[in-house]
């Protein structure tokens, strides 16, 4: 059975494997290198600081994916966006692991009382697409050739889901 939680510093080296997998073999992140330990350690340590918490799922003790928010743009202006991420190891792709992991960042989102949460995706990530517009994410721009990996230029799908009309009355 999966459950999904909080991680853990443990979880780490878990996180790390699936995101370099991602990273090595997917268009999904833009990095070319694969992250180490201590980078993976600092990038946990600072969201604990932010206040922005990383889910997981895991089965029998194995992470099969993880998802986060965190800020958008990093001046005053933007503090009621953040950005979310979803990463699913490669064997527990299409089971459904993605859409267990978006309801706690939306709470999350939620609960910290944020206004709207942006995803960047690759234009050509049908399956990440579709996972955003079933929680009622929306396109929003479509910037072209903005990436480069794999010896091509990318395009770039911001999508977004405003979690609360009523939020910038109250400001």
């Amino acid at each position: 059975m999966v459950t999904i939680q909080t991680a853990t510093e443990e979880d780490i080296p878990m996180l790390l494997a699936i995101y370099n997998d991602i990273i090595v073999n997917t268009t999904a992140v833009w990095h070319e290198e694969p992250h180490t330990l201590a980078m993976r350690q600092e990038w946990f340590a600072l969201k604990i600081e932010q206040g922005f918490p990383v889910f997981t799922a895991t089965e029998d003790g194995k992470v099969l994916g993880f998802s986060t928010i965190g800020p958008f743009r990093p001046w005053f202006g933007y503090r009621f966006t953040v950005e979310n991420s979803v990463y699913v190891a490669s064997d527990s792709r299409g089971k459904g692991i993605a859409k267990l992991l978006m309801p706690p960042l939306i709470n999350t989102a939620k609960e910290l009382n944020l206004h709207a949460i942006v995803s960047g995706i690759e234009a050509t990530n049908a399956v990440s697409i579709a996972l955003h517009e079933k929680f009622g994410f929306v396109e929003v721009a479509h910037f072209k050739e903005v990436g480069y990996k794999f010896n091509k230029w990318m395009d770039l799908k911001f999508l977004e889901l405003i979690l609360n009309e009523e939020d910038y009355k109250r400001i």
